[in-house]
Formats: structure tokens, sequence, C-alpha cells
């Protein structure tokens, strides 16, 4: 039988960051207000398309894995963000890497990229496919309404990749469960696709609404449920999970989670400082990070969760590899870029607030 094993690994961010400070300039807000409700101190802003960063995280992750993209079976990208619907983007990524395979886009909002593991390692152990990149990569600043505070303050912009390959040794994926609950799907949601009137000029004004208190109830109703499920399904006790390695929405849902789930907060990756919630990008990322802190040792469990829209959920456990250090390293990187932040959103953000003000009258 063939096991999926995590053989390489990368990250893309973009080099604009928007501190908590940058949005008290034009917003009512502080650093502590942020920080001490999401655990959030900046997040990332990106000059350049979606999937400029997934290409980015996918060389990086090859390279790290010691594989060329033409040695690529599969290719599945995790957005809620894409540069386009038609075509999907894991196809531009296909041409960035140089692979000949079948390549495409998932959309399950932040848990996306658990979801496109799990289908992965599936097709690796049915013997379909040998090496598949997995991306999670999100240009959620797109989405914002920068005059809102309850989401302005929460998204940022990110990617990370994976290349899972079939072993014949035991450990990689060991299990991983996903589900919906679509009695949330109004509870966090944008109305951009297909059913906005093209001919209205207020219908492009779509940004990402949601409902605080019920997604952080069911959030960790549905990651709790699935992790312990996940753990049984493998007979793996809690207590013999090394990481816990969430999705990055809000740092108070994951204090809660662990707590519930009697696992010490101190095994737990948290990483949302310095990004905010990348969504699919979130856990690929987390994994970069905490590989490049040295956290992560050859042969250990980890269990990694995730929310999102829909209301997905979803996750995972599985061994890590025998190798924690890059075979291979790229010398890609996301393009310079010569706006601050602040510029880069300044747009946007006179034109919602302009749009507020004239609502308001």
């Amino acid at each position: 039988m063939q096991y999926a094993h995590i053989t390489g690994w990368g990250k893309a961010v973009p080099p604009s960051s928007l501190t908590n400070d940058d949005l008290a300039t034009f917003m009512e807000t502080s650093d502590e207000w942020i920080k001490s409700r999401t655990g959030i101190s900046k997040r990332h802003i990106s000059h350049v398309n979606t999937s400029v960063l997934a290409s980015v995280a996918a060389k990086h992750a090859l390279a790290a894995a010691g594989i060329d993209g033409s040695e690529l079976d599969l290719i599945i990208l995790a957005s809620a963000s894409p540069d386009t619907l038609i075509p999907n983007i894991a196809s531009t990524v296909q041409a960035n890497v140089g692979a000949t395979c079948g390549a495409f886009d998932i959309n399950a909002a932040c848990s996306g990229f658990l979801y496109g593991i799990g289908l992965a390692s599936s097709l690796i152990k049915s013997g379909q496919n040998k090496k598949v990149l997995v991306i999670g990569a999100e240009r959620l600043s797109f989405y914002l309404d920068w005059s809102r505070r309850e989401t302005a303050v929460l998204f940022g912009d990110g990617a990370g990749a994976v290349v899972l390959e079939a072993r014949e040794e035991e450990g990689g994926v060991l299990g991983y469960e996903l589900n919906n609950d679509p009695d949330g799907r109004e509870i966090l949601k944008s109305s951009f696709g297909s059913q906005i009137d093209r001919l209205d000029a207020s219908s492009l004004d779509f940004y990402i609404q949601f409902n605080g208190q019920e997604i952080f109830k069911r959030a960790i109703q549905g990651m709790g449920s699935l992790s312990a499920k996940v753990l049984e399904k493998c007979n793996v006790d809690k207590d013999d999970v090394d990481w816990v390695i969430p999705h990055q929405a809000n740092e108070r849902i994951i204090d809660t989670l662990v707590s519930r789930m009697k696992i010490p907060k101190e095994r737990a990756i948290v990483n949302i400082a310095n990004y905010g919630n990348t969504s699919a990008a979130t856990i690929p990322i987390a994994i970069c990070d905490a590989l490049d802190k040295g956290l992560i040792k050859p042969g250990q469990t980890i269990l990694s969760c995730a929310f999102g829209a829909g209301l997905t959920s979803a996750a995972l456990l599985f061994k890590w590899t025998d190798r924690v250090t890059p075979i291979n390293t790229s010398d890609a990187k996301v393009p310079d870029c010569e706006q601050t932040a602040l510029e880069l959103i300044k747009p946007a953000v006179d034109y919602f607030f302009k749009k507020a003000a004239e609502e308001n009258r």
C-alpha cells in the first residue's frame, strides 16, 4: 500500500505589510483593540495576483522536495480569491512550474487546503497518483470593504504549498474528515459571483460579510468534532499528538479549541500575529514557519483542522516524514513593490468610506 507523505513545502508572502497602527490612521481602532480580540498585529497586502503568490510558493515546495514540476501528476489549488474563474488559476501555476498534468481549483474557503490534502492523499493511496502539489493561496484584500472594521482588520494575503509523494513506508497522511454545515451559509459570505447584475454598477460593491459570534461558536464545534473523529478513526490518543496546526482565523478561537480538546496551548502552532487570516493559505504557511523555527521533528504526529465559509470544516492527522530541511532551495520570490500597504489600499479605502458617508446622509 502507498502512503502520502509531505516531502516539500514553501510559502509566499507579499512584501508590503499593513500594521494595526496603519489601520488606525483611517478607521476607529487601535493596536490594542485588534490584538486583544484577534491576536493579529499585521497582515500582508498583495500587489500581484493570487496565481503569482501560488506559483512562488509552489516553486519553493518543489525545490524542497527535490523534484521538477514536470514530475507532478496533479496540481490542486485551494482558493476563494482566484485571479480568474475561467480559466482556473491552477493552470497558471502549472505553466509557471513546467508541469504537464491535471490541474484544478477548489473553493472550500478556509478549509480548502485540508480538503486538497485529503483528496490528494486518497488519490495517492489508490495508486492513481505518485506526486501531487497542493496549494492554498489567497488575495482576500480584494474582497474587503475597508470601512467595515469587523472584517477589515482580520484578513491578509499569502500562499503556501506542499508536495505529497507516494511512499511504501507507513506514515504521512493517517486520516482526514471533511464536513459542511449548509445551515451556516449566510453567516460568512460575499455576494461576488454570477448572481450579480452585471448591468448594475452597485452590484460591484461586494465585500466579505460575517456574523462573528455565530462563526466563533460553529468554528469551535466543527473543528473540535472533526478532530475528535479523525483521532478516533486513526486510533490515536490526543496525548500522542505532538502539534496542533489549526486554521489561523482568530487566536481566541484557537485558545478555546485546544482548551476544550484538553491539549496544552504550547502544542498549538500560532502565527496569526504576523499574517492575519489568509484563509486557505493559513495552514501551509504555518507549516512552513514551524519548520523554519525547528519546531517540527521527524516522525512527529500532527493534527490540523480548519473551518470556513459554507460552513466547511476539516481535520487531518498526519505523521511528518524523516526530513525537516529542504533538499534544494528556489530563488523564486514575490516581485518587489514600490508602494506601502497603505498606498496599495488607498483607492479602495477612499471609495468605501465615501460610499459609507453617502449612505449615512
